[in-house]
């Protein structure tokens, strides 16, 4: 690790970039959500739903606008669970895991992810941690249990 890398303050930062990826939709707030991901083609993230994966902020913004901003969209409340952050040898980059609970409605009607393994890339850009990668997926064991 570089001797210049105050390794627990940087973890903290990343801990509230990660957190500000969800926690913005209570609010709606696209400013904080844009904040927090990279701006450019390297962004890209899987999600259980091959419709719903984004390659390239573009495609994320176009995302959040048609999807997250409609008023149809509402977002109830998130828990995330041992999460576990880990910072690379020179200090700009990082990747996570953890478990994630995150409650909505889409039309009135519950669209939630429930223990959801969630993992991410995070990268140090102009002085400031942003996802590029992500990743969300469910457990077979999950998916056989709700479909029999």
């Amino acid at each position: 690790m570089s001797e210049n890398v105050d390794h627990d303050t940087e973890i903290g930062k990343i801990r509230e970039v990660i957190t500000a990826g969800i926690a913005w939709a209570a609010d709606k707030d696209k400013n904080l959500l844009y904040r927090c991901f990279a701006e450019d083609e390297d962004l890209f993230y899987f999600v259980p739903r091959d419709s719903g994966t984004v390659h390239g902020h573009k495609a994320f913004v176009e995302l959040t606008e048609s999807f997250f901003m409609d008023d149809e969209f509402k977002a109830v409340g998130f828990e995330i669970r041992e999460l576990h952050v880990h910072l690379s040898r020179s200090g700009d980059v990082a990747w996570y895991h953890c478990r994630l609970d995150d409650y909505n409605e889409w039309q009135g009607r519950p669209a939630n992810w429930e223990d959801v393994r969630w993992t991410g890339v995070l990268e140090k850009r102009a002085g400031r941690w942003v996802i590029v990668q992500m990743h969300f997926s469910s457990a077979v064991e999950q998916l056989e249990q709700r479909h029999g």
